[in-house]
Parts: structure tokens; C-alpha cells; sequence
């Protein structure tokens, strides 16, 4: 097993400028902010001037993302970005994120591919959805898509991503809904997908307080995700935030669940390049598996 570091460089409308001292300087479109970033253990390379002109520094009061924003500079309560042609609105929340994870979208560029490589009908499904991305991109190169998520909000979000991005006529289905109980569902409904996409927080809580605790609730959500998946399935991509997490234990973990298919698993993690020493910072681990 050979572990993978994973980039992604096409992106225009995001930068990591700088990191170290536990923090990362970044540019969403036109925006710079200031975020906690344990992992950035080393010294920052650029000067202070440069992280004293930002936009915006989250502060946080505990290490998971509670905390606030101390606002620098004037910013829109919305804008948007764009990733090769999927375009999205960004804004500062309650917590420290902006509505977009950036380094996943290596995974994005590699279920786009698949999907058009596969010259089939594919369904995916995508699991914590989130604010769509992921849904969005598989849905541009030909799939039929159910994104999950258990947060409203983010639902909601996600449906606007879909409109900014004159994709309202592709088939997606937007569901409100704890991931586990709804694929327990299509199991008995037996609903079959050829992608699953997964992207579990550490900690989280569905729409009737279902609690999810991802070293404890992973492993199931993972045997039912197995009775989903088609006779030809063409991909599986897991991507986990917790320190904890290794990508050994994802791809074992993968590994495992696909070995009656006849496909490959890679691991490793996800990483963003600063601009300015040219660094990379480990932002999450993954697992994923394809045909």
C-alpha cells in the first residue's frame, strides 16, 4: 500500500497564501482571512504586514469550530467563486469554514472523470453533502445524484449553488436527513448507486438530535453503504477531518468493504500548497476505491 499526496492546483479563486504558528493566511476570491491550523507547526514565511492586511481573522475559544469572527475590513455577506465551472457562494459563518473545503476538489476532478469515462447511466450518492460541491460536479459530467445532509441550512445552500451554476435542469435529489437512517432506508427500498461519496465530520447531529461520533458510527455506516452499492460500481471516495484518523485505517477500512469487487484502493491525504515557500499542509486523510 502506497500512501498519496494529493493536490489540487487548478484552482483560481483560492490561494493559501501563508502558514505556521498554528494559523493559514488564505484568499477566497477576493477576500484574505486568517484561520487556526494546528498542523502548521512551522514558522510563517511571509512578514507580519502581510497577515495584518486580511479581511477577516477567526477567533476561536475551543479547538473544535466554535469561536468568532473579527472582521478587519468590509465584506459582503455573501460572494461567489468558481472551480471549472461550477460556481458557489462563500461567506463567513458562525463556525470558521466559508461554505467550501478547497482541497477536495481533487476529488471532484477524479469523480468528474470517472463518471464521463464510464459512458453509462451512473447514480451517485453523496453522503454529508454539505453545501453541494461535490453533488454539482458529478451532476455537470452526467450522473444522477442524491445529496444527504442533516443540516437545513446547508441543504438549502447547496440548492443555490445548483441555480449559480445553471445546472437546475440536472437530476439532482437534495435531501434533509440523518446519512445512516437514509441509507438504511434505500437499503430496504433496495435503491442501488454505482458512486458514493462520503465526507463525515468528527461530531455531528441529525435533524431528530440522531448523534453521529465517527469513530463509533463510521463502521455501520459503511456495511450499509456496501448494500447499496450496484453489481458494477464504479467508485467509493471517503475523506475524513478527525486528527485521530489515519489514512492506513481508511483504506483498510475501504479496502475491506469493496474486496468482492474488482477494483483498486489508494489512500492518503489531501494537501494545499502554500504560495508563498511553496509547503504543503495536510488538511484531511482520505480512502478511495474505483472500478
Amino acid at each position: 500500500m502506497n500512501l498519496t499526496l494529493l493536490e489540487s492546483p487548478d484552482w483560481k479563486d483560492y490561494e493559501l497564501l501563508d502558514s505556521g504558528d498554528g494559523l493559514k493566511l488564505e484568499r477566497f476570491g477576493p477576500y484574505r482571512f486568517v484561520r487556526p491550523e494546528v498542523q502548521a507547526i512551522w514558522k510563517r514565511g511571509l512578514p507580519e504586514s502581510a497577515w495584518r492586511d486580511v479581511h477577516g481573522v477567526f477567533q476561536p475559544t475551543s479547538e473544535e469550530s466554535g469561536g468568532h469572527w473579527d472582521i478587519k475590513k468590509a465584506v459582503p455577506d455573501k460572494w461567489q467563486m468558481t472551480y471549472k465551472g461550477i460556481r458557489f457562494d462563500v461567506m463567513t459563518t458562525p463556525g470558521r469554514h466559508l461554505g467550501v473545503f478547497p482541497e477536495v476538489a481533487a476529488h471532484w476532478d477524479w469523480t468528474a472523470a470517472l463518471i464521463e469515462k464510464a459512458a453509462r447511466p451512473v447514480k451517485v450518492l453523496n453522503l454529508f453533502g454539505y453545501t453541494g460541491l461535490a453533488s454539482l460536479v458529478a451532476a455537470k459530467a452526467g450522473a444522477s445524484v442524491t445529496h444527504v445532509d442533516a443540516s437545513k441550512k446547508s441543504v438549502t445552500w447547496a440548492r443555490d449553488n445548483q441555480i449559480l451554476s445553471g445546472l437546475e435542469q440536472k437530476p439532482i435529489r437534495w435531501i434533509v436527513d440523518d446519512a445512516l437512517k437514509f441509507v438504511e432506508r434505500e437499503t430496504r427500498r433496495g435503491a442501488k448507486y454505482d458512486g458514493i461519496i462520503l465526507d463525515p465530520p468528527k461530531f455531528g447531529r441529525g435533524p431528530k438530535g440522531e448523534i453521529w461520533e465517527v469513530y463509533e458510527s463510521l463502521p455501520a455506516l459503511l456495511q450499509v453503504c456496501r448494500a447499496v452499492l450496484s453489481d458494477s460500481p464504479l467508485f467509493v471516495a471517503l475523506t475524513m477531518y478527525a486528527i485521530r484518523a489515519s489514512g492506513v485505517h481508511l483504506y483498510q477500512s475501504l479496502d475491506e468493504m469493496l474486496s468482492p469487487f474488482n477494483g483498486k484502493t489508494d489512500a492518503g491525504e489531501l494537501v494545499m500548497r502554500e504560495k508563498s515557500r511553496g509547503r504543503l499542509l495536510s488538511q484531511a486523510v482520505y480512502a478511495r476505491w474505483e472500478a
